[in-house]
């Protein structure tokens, strides 16, 4: 997307950026008491306050740091002082779409120079605009529009299903209210629980403490720069943390697909970032090869993927902790460290079976909602080119 050129074509009108937006400085937000207005910085809202710096659609431009993040409020906001906000003539510029024509820009050669990426009022106002007129721009926009708000649906959606299923989760294994024989919350019906010393905490009878290793299996991916793809076969793309984040993109990294089936990665899948930003996911971006710094997590003693995943979604805040005990933000988990987890254990495994029931409905209506969010983006970023450059009309 970042070899994105526009051209001028016939219907298209030139414009520097300065003819088209008024930048703003943002502000500490520190004074602020909590409300409803969301405060923006480069990495997306940061809390919420009770006060607002402008109240229109705007481009938010970046001052410092990663150039690439330009982003698009049109709701009540206060930004950051490492954040531009814009107040844009709407007479000649629709935001929504001025922000997707700024988006496929590579403005890392207006950096200031200074040490850390930086942008001057004078860089943006610099740049050269190329718009059809105002209503090509707003059908245009309402297009790109549409697919948004589906992608922000289905995110909705899923973020919806995951705490649902974190939250039946939470009742059947940390509060141990799963059903009994009648039916009816185990603990809360007076099941019989003991003290467990290595947990310090009760458990129920037919429980024990045990470890990760006793649930799940964690299958370390490659160094796979030594596993390059020959030029006459079909590449896998290296899924790596950045991946986990925002699934494959033409940047990702090539692996040949000739590497071991235990490494490859399916949707579905169950992903453990160790190294740095200790997260765990289900992958639901297609066919991958796991690179070094992931785990990919499977079954041990047929425990199920729900019990296994929740478990050590659950245990990542133990990790986290053990990391801020180190003093560093950094995780660096180990499989010594995964041999010295502590968690309850049913004997039978039964509960996690009917737990797997109720859950793995979940799940793949989550892997489903993130591969339509998937080809929705696709589809997106494919069109912007084509629309803004006039390759594709609408009447």
């Amino acid at each position: 997307m970042r070899n994105f050129a526009p051209q001028m074509e016939k219907d298209m009108q030139s414009y520097r950026l300065s003819d088209l937006v008024k930048i703003k400085n943002g502000k500490d937000h520190k004074m602020l008491s909590n409300g409803k207005y969301p405060v923006l910085g480069s990495g997306g809202i940061m809390r919420y306050v009770d006060k607002f710096l402008y109240d229109k659609p705007s481009v938010l431009l970046p001052r410092k740091g990663t150039l690439d993040n330009i982003q698009y409020c049109d709701m009540p906001f206060w930004t950051v002082d490492t954040l531009y906000y814009t107040e844009v003539n709407t007479n000649l510029a629709n935001p929504y779409y001025l922000y997707r024509y700024l988006s496929l820009l590579d403005l890392s050669n207006l950096d200031s120079g200074t040490g850390v990426p930086s942008m001057t009022f004078d860089n943006y106002y610099g740049l050269k605009i190329f718009l059809p007129n105002i209503e090509k721009q707003t059908k245009i926009a309402q297009i790109l529009q549409t697919l948004d708000k589906k992608i922000t649906i289905n995110r909705q959606i899923n973020q919806n299903l995951e705490a649902m299923a974190k939250q039946l989760y939470d009742y059947w294994f940390v509060q141990f209210d799963f059903p009994n024989e009648e039916g009816k919350p185990y603990k809360s019906s007076g099941g019989e629980m003991l003290w467990n010393d290595k947990l310090k905490r009760n458990i129920p009878v037919g429980w024990h403490c045990g470890n990760l290793f006793e649930i799940a299996v964690f299958t370390n991916g490659l160094a796979c720069q030594k596993f390059r793809p020959k030029d006459d076969e079909v590449p896998l793309p290296v899924i790596k943390i950045r991946e986990m984040h925002d699934g494959i993109s033409v940047d990702t990294e090539e692996v040949t697909s000739n590497i071991p089936e235990s490494v490859k990665v399916y949707n579905g899948d169950v992903l453990f970032s160790w190294s740095a930003s200790l997260e765990v996911m289900l992958w639901a971006y297609g066919l991958g090869g796991l690179n070094q710094h992931i785990f990919k997590v499977t079954s041990a003693n047929d425990f199920p993927k729900s019990f296994y995943y929740f478990q050590l979604l659950d245990y990542v805040d133990v990790f986290k902790k053990m990391a801020e005990a180190r003093k560093t933000t950094m995780g660096h988990i180990t499989q010594d460290h995964l041999q010295q987890s502590t968690i309850a254990i049913p004997d039978n495994k039964d509960i996690a079976d009917k737990f797997e029931e109720l859950i793995s409905p979940i799940f793949k209506q989550i892997v489903k909602l993130q591969e339509e969010i998937s080809n929705l983006i696709k589809q997106r970023d494919e069109l912007l080119p084509l629309l803004m450059n006039g390759q594709i009309t609408i009447e």
